[in-house]
This record gives structure tokens, sequence and C-alpha cells, in this order.
């Protein structure tokens, strides 16, 4: 399983909210525990992360964790699969000096270019300081139709703090997908590109409407998310100013960005400086999950302050294997650190915050799920439940790339030991971009209530996730369908709980997807067509054509599937509501569990209009609340 941190408290303590952090991908949590008086033990709360495995033990009677361990030889170390390849070094390599980016835990995009040119990211932190790893080296030399490029192996995407899942084979694309799922404290929130965005109100007002999960409308989460805020510009009532999150302006957006801003105006869309705001329509700088130029994930927000609680204990580099249940009541969990299985038991309840993958992987492990899949691959079923690890959707990124002029690359030409310096000193500089700078929220379909494309890019390559580097300054500007309509799903390769499951977004499936997108592929080569970004341009990298007006339908739907990419943002395979196929009440409360919650981006029903990180840590701010009414 992925893993994440978990922790206890006890029923004495008041304590941060719940967080969690999505596509993405990933998730950093903390969580309460009930309040009894007059117990001589405390009761305990095991929560179980996707990113890190971090698990509570038992508290006895003098305080200390107590827990029940047993050597395990048929089981492994910590299962994550085969070491990173790592490709010989070649020569013509470009070298840079070495950096201490690791340290701030930067975009896991920065570090793969620097290793696919030979370079060194900074060494990397110890464990025990909570910091992100920097990746092992790795990539190889190639061609693609005259341009010299930078390419990793898809059987090469080996990053040292990454379960490196991929989906099974898509049919439409005909090719398999690489799913980034970081092995760190605070889980992707520790890697992604920072954005902060909300969604519309008609996403949360549909959980409700539609999918009856009271309590979830926009004007009943908006608190969550003003309470769960600290942003550096704006307050209410839409932005909160004292909360564990900060939120600010970027402190460097690069002169391509503000062309591109330009232009976006002049092609008709209207500028939007608060995408989290009124409206989320227009185009404009994406707020970030910074404080002073420097990157604020949930581990910041919500684990490293509660640190030094007497009742928090963290496990790191262990698997949890299954939940325990003693008949239909969740009683701890089980893991495995160091070749011992360790059993963790939880007096008052086991909270899940795995994501989108490991959230349903671990309850299909302990028998909750559809019957018949979990007697395939040799699960006792305990409790039938057939939504487990259906309804996955996720969002794609669809780049267009053009070769610029005189502007450097933020990545290629700007990460220099000067501009470094005034990072460390500052915070601002390229160093402190998220390089997806700037983008907009558009409507191209002429149906619904909000939009329904987003544009993200910034002036490097975001292409691929990384596996598709140029050798030359660029400017990507990718394409997303907020609301896909293909749904998909997570199951169980085998019994193992070291073996990756298998994920199958079904992505196209719906031609509807792939109409959509090439119209919001369109719409982006418009705007790149109006000053004064044109006059930066120099010709289209991708898709590999001079002229991209004379692109036909195919020929932009054969684009779409060979280059599309994963927009990190897995939800829906334990979704809240009240139907048959839901996995979760409003509470997050499993059905048919006593004492088991799911907290994470897998119980939201549908995708979220954009960035799923901020309605993450929002649900899981909620799910506080539930808790605390419970104590």
């Amino acid at each position: 399983m992925g893993a994440t941190p978990s922790q206890f408290r006890t029923r004495s303590q008041t304590p941060p909210a719940v967080t969690t952090g999505a596509r993405r991908c990933a998730w950093a949590r903390s969580c309460t525990s009930r309040h009894s008086a007059g117990r001589r033990r405390a009761s305990v709360r095991t929560i179980v992360g996707g990113d890190t495995e971090l698990i509570r033990s038992r508290q006895g009677r003098s305080g200390r964790p107590r827990v029940r361990t047993r050597r395990v030889s048929a089981l492994p170390s910590v299962p994550i699969g085969p070491p990173p390849r790592v490709a010989p070094r070649r020569s013509g390599r470009v070298t840079r000096p070495r950096s201490t980016d690791a340290q701030h835990g930067k975009l896991r995009l920065h570090h793969r270019r620097w290793r696919q040119r030979g370079m060194r990211p900074g060494r990397p932190a110890q464990p025990r300081r909570l910091r992100p790893r920097a990746p092992a080296r790795g990539g190889r030399l190639g061609q693609r139709r005259g341009h010299t490029h930078t390419r990793r192996p898809r059987d090469a995407v080996q990053v040292g703090g990454d379960w490196n899942y991929r989906t099974v084979a898509q049919s439409e694309a005909g090719r398999t997908f690489y799913w980034p799922h970081e092995k760190t404290l605070g889980g992707s929130s520790s890697t992604n590109v920072m954005i902060y965005i909300r969604r519309n109100r008609y996403d949360y007002d549909g959980w409700r409407d539609h999918f009856h999960a009271v309590g979830r409308g926009y004007d009943d989460v908006l608190p969550y998310f003003v309470k769960s805020e600290a942003h550096r510009r704006l307050g209410p009532p839409y932005h909160g100013k004292d909360g564990p999150l900060h939120v600010e302006d970027r402190a460097y957006t690069h002169e391509l960005s503000h062309a591109w801003l330009a232009s976006a105006q002049q092609w008709g869309l209207e500028y939007n400086d608060d995408f989290a705001g009124r409206s989320p329509l227009g185009a404009g700088p994406y707020q970030v999950t910074c404080h002073d130029g420097r990157r604020w994930s949930a581990a910041d927000a919500y684990l490293r302050p509660a640190l030094s609680r007497p009742n928090l204990a963290t496990r790191t580099r262990a698997l949890v294997t299954r939940i325990l249940l003693a008949g239909s009541r969740a009683t701890g969990v089980s893991y495995v650190v160091n070749g011992e299985e360790v059993t963790a038991y939880a007096d008052a309840e086991v909270l899940l915050c795995g994501g989108a993958v490991n959230s349903p992987q671990l309850l299909l492990l302990s028998g909750i799920g559809p019957p018949d899949e979990l007697r395939e691959v040799g699960v006792e079923p305990r409790v039938p439940l057939t939504g487990v690890g259906r309804n996955l959707q996720d969002q794609l990124l669809v780049p267009l790339v053009w070769e610029t002029r005189e502007a450097g690359d933020v990545v290629l030409d700007l990460l220099t030991p000067a501009n470094l310096a005034q990072w460390r000193t500052s915070g601002d500089g390229p160093f402190a971009s998220n390089y997806g700078e700037v983008g907009a929220f558009l409507t191209v379909a002429g149906s619904g209530p909000g939009p329904d494309i987003q544009l993200t890019g910034g002036p490097t390559a975001l292409i691929l996730s990384g596996e598709e580097v140029p050798r030359r300054s660029v400017f990507t500007m990718n394409a997303t369908v907020l609301n896909p309509f293909a749904r998909g799903s997570i199951r169980l390769a085998s019994a193992d709980p070291g073996e990756h499951p298998l994920i199958d977004p079904r992505y196209f499936d719906d031609p509807a997807d792939l109409r959509l997108m090439v119209k919001g592929l369109r719409s982006a080569v418009g705007i790149a067509r109006c000053p004064p970004f044109a006059d930066h341009l120099k010709r289209p990298y991708l898709p590999d054509s001079a002229d991209l007006d004379h692109l036909d339908q195919a020929d932009w739907e054969h684009h779409v599937r060979r280059w599309s990419a994963t927009c990190y943002h897995p939800v829906g395979t334990c979704p809240m509501g009240e139907g048959e196929e839901s996995v979760v009440n409003p509470a997050l409360q499993v059905h048919g569990v006593d004492c088991l919650r799911v907290v994470d981006a897998s119980v939201m029903p549908t995708v979220t209009s954009g960035n799923t990180n901020a309605p993450t840590m929002m649900i899981a701010e909620r799910a506080t609340d539930h808790i605390l009414s419970e104590a």
C-alpha cells in the first residue's frame, strides 16, 4: 500500500484537522480521538495513510504505545518494487551544480529533469526530519523526428519516493499510463505543482443533490475551506487568514506567462486573479500553497506542529496489509516493518487515508468489497460492499508545446546558482516558480452551469509526467476536461499486499471526453495566435506540425491519445452517499462496518472541476467535526 502519516490521539486532547492531499494524488493526515474521562487506559484511533505508512499502536496504562509483533518469514521487508534503473551516463550531457532543492520539497518534475540531464539534486534528507527524498538519477537520450530531447524508457520510471504505479493498458490509447504516487510525509502535497483550486458551487451542490451527501453542498463546505486557509492577500468571505494551510500569490512569474495572460484576455477571456472566489471563469495566475516562496505541504500545515505531542507516534517504511475485523467492527490494522508483522489496535476507530488507490486496495485486502471479485484473488469476503474500487475518475493533461525565441526555459536555463542564492535569501526568483504558473477556466461545449475545460501551463516542458523532456526552451499549455464521463476501477491483482493493484481508469471509453478535449486544445491554439504571446513563439513542438490550423479532427484525436497523461487527480473509489454503489455515508463511515472511516479523495462521488488538493483537505476538516461530535 502507499503510505501516509497515521497518527493517534488520546481522547483528552483536541487535535488539528484530519487532512489529506490528492493528484494528483497522496496525502499527510492528522486526526483526533474521543474524550473519555476517568478511563485508566487512553482510547486510540489508528490512522492508515497512503504515502508513508504510519501506524499507531495501542496505549497501555503506562501511557506508552503497546503493539504485538511476530516474525513473518514469508513476507519481505517492505515490498516496494524493483530498485531504480539507472541508465549509463553518456557523453554530451549537461551538468549543473548541486542544489538543495530536495530540502524544501520542490516539484517532482524538477528533480526528474535534473536527473535526466545528468544533474544531481541535493543530498536526500533523512526520514526522521520529515523531508521528501530526492529521486535517483536515470534516463537516456533519444530522437523525435529531428528534435533532440531526453526521454526515459517507460519501464525505467523508478523514482526513489514513488510507488511507480502504472495503469493497465488503455484500449483507446494503446498504452499504459504512469501514475505518480508519493512515499513521503505530506503525500503528493509535498511534490505537486502547489496550485490552490477549490472548484465551483455546482460540484458540491451536485454531491448533495444527486448522491444524498447531506451537509456537502457548497454553502456547507465553504466554511471548512476558509477554516483551513491562511491566505496572505485575500480574506472573507471566500478566504481565511488564520488556518494552518498557507496560500499566497506566487512570488515569481515568468515573462512568457505574463504574455500568455495578455493574449488570453485579447482572445476574449476575463482576467481572474482569484479562481477560488466568486467565479472560477477567466484567465489568471494560479495561487499556490506556499509560505514566503516555499512549498507548504499538508505535513507542514498539520503534522509537523503536532510531532511533539506525547500521544502521537509515526511509523515510516511500513506496509499495511489489512484492517482487523471482529465481526463487523474494525479493531485495528496489521502492518509489516523490517520483516515483522505488527498489530496496532484501536478501541475508538480506524481512519483510512490512503487515497483513491490505496484506500480501496486495503478494504479489498481486508475482505470488504464485491464478494465475487474477492474470491477470484483468494480473499475471503467479510463485508459485501459492491462499490469498493468502482467509480474511479481521473482528469487528463494534454499538452500543446511551442519552442520559444529569446525567453529562457525556467528549468533548462534559469535554475542557476545565482537564482538559487536569490531564492534562499528572499524566497523569490525562478526557484519560486511552480512551473504551472498560469491558466484559465472556460466553457467550450456551451452546456452545464460551470466551466468544462481548464488550461494550465508555463515556460517549461510539462509532458507525460516528465517522460518527455525537450532539450530546448519551450512553453507548455495543457488542456484538461474537468468533468470526464469515463469511469474506471481499482481491483486486486492478487491477495499479496505488496503487489500493485490493477488501475484501470478507462480513459476515452466515452467518446465525449475525446471530443471535448479537442475543443479545449483548439481554444488554447486560438489564444497562442494572439499577441503578445505569439511574438515569443518560434514553432510548435507538440503537435509536431508547422501549422496547427491544418490539423483535422482525426489528427487532434491522435495527439490526445498519444500525449495525454494523468492530471494526478484520481477520486471516487470509495464514494460517499446512500446509494447501492456508495461505500461511506456522509459522515465518511464505511457502510456495514463499525468504527471505520475513509477520509481522503476516494470519497468524492465525482471529481471536482479542477485540482483536488484543497477539496481533499476540506473533506478532512469536515471529518474532524464528525469525529468530535461523536466524542
